[in-house]
């Protein structure tokens, strides 16, 4: 399946599809210690984490010598996801994509495997989130979208992740800097939410490039604004929120996360072939153009970017008074 078809299956047919396991590609006999590996998402198909894994399993393929297959465990903001992983065994042939939302989901919710269940193997990349809406759309920038839901309280609907997801507490920021008061429809995908953009049953939608950049690229969606520090390389023209007055940011990644004593030479197949990937021009193509930022961290480096990760999150949560 080239990279093409994936894109538009994922942007027009996400909700269309049927079973939770894509099959990969039979690769050549392989060091690795397992022919199969599962890759746990929480995302629904379309979503970003699911758009994001089943391009990187592409790549990692061929380099590791693996068939890969993408299962989706949606639900529970990623509490499904999570007792999938925690109770897999730690011998390599099982996965978790992570993103913030697995921090968060234990944060916020009594979920009886959380974050700590799982241990960190390789950060990958961070992942800018976006503003967005259908190009027939009278709305401009972020600015506009923000003075629309103070004039008309609740009138405007924005879809974002669920509630525990890092765009759904930055809508929460943005909210409370501003007084806006923005009606929000929860979704457990990206491609759901696009969806509902493209059809009007949303005036806007918070995600990725990558979840939209099929219709982007179409002209069927707009750019509104960014939640990152920088305005992103691919769309300089776009204005970040704090350039527009708001004073929120979001540190999205996404990474791999496994069970807990997975072993050492597993870690390192996985370190070392990341990294090798992350340098072929062919994959450095796709995910530029999905706006992806590659933030590589080994294993190591990983459990400390988590641990630092928790600590803020905590902190923004308890400011917001979501959690005490």
């Amino acid at each position: 399946m080239g990279v093409n078809s994936v894109r538009s299956a994922t942007a027009l047919a996400a909700i269309a599809i049927a079973t939770l396991i894509q099959p990969g590609v039979s690769y050549a006999q392989s060091k690795y210690p397992h022919q199969t590996v599962t890759m746990v998402t929480h995302s629904s198909p379309g979503g970003g984490s699911d758009v994001f894994i089943r391009e990187l399993v592409k790549h990692l393929g061929p380099e590791m010598g693996v068939n890969f297959v993408v299962e989706n465990r949606s639900g529970g903001s990623g509490a499904k996801a999570m007792a999938k992983m925690a109770q897999s065994p730690g011998d390599g042939s099982t996965f978790y994509v992570s993103t913030p939302t697995y921090i968060q989901t234990t944060l916020l919710s009594k979920v009886e495997f959380g974050y700590d269940s799982l241990d960190p193997i390789v950060t990958i990349f961070q992942d800018p989130t976006v503003v967005y809406t259908r190009v027939q759309s009278p709305f401009k920038t972020l600015a506009d979208a923000v003075n629309h839901a103070k004039k008309d309280p609740g009138k405007g609907k924005w879809g974002a992740s669920n509630p525990t997801a890092l765009e759904r507490i930055a809508l929460e920021k943005l909210n409370r800097l501003t007084g806006a008061r923005a009606a929000v429809v929860s979704h457990e995908g990206g491609g759901d939410m696009m969806l509902n953009v493209l059809n009007g049953s949303l005036d806007f939608g918070i995600g990725e490039v990558q979840e939209i950049l099929p219709q982007l690229q179409a002209g069927r969606v707009k750019l509104l604004g960014v939640f990152s520090e920088k305005r992103l390389e691919q769309y300089p023209d776009l204005a970040t929120a704090k350039e527009q007055g708001f004073n929120v940011a979001v540190n999205k990644f996404r990474g791999i996360a496994g069970p807990k004593n997975v072993p050492a030479p597993v870690v390192q197949a996985w370190e070392q072939a990341v990294q090798k990937v992350l340098a072929k021009p062919e994959y450095k193509k796709v995910y530029q153009a999905e706006s992806l930022i590659p933030a590589y961290k080994n294993q190591k480096e990983s459990r400390e970017f988590v641990g630092e990760f928790v600590k803020e999150v905590s902190t923004s949560l308890r400011e917001l008074g979501i959690i005490k």
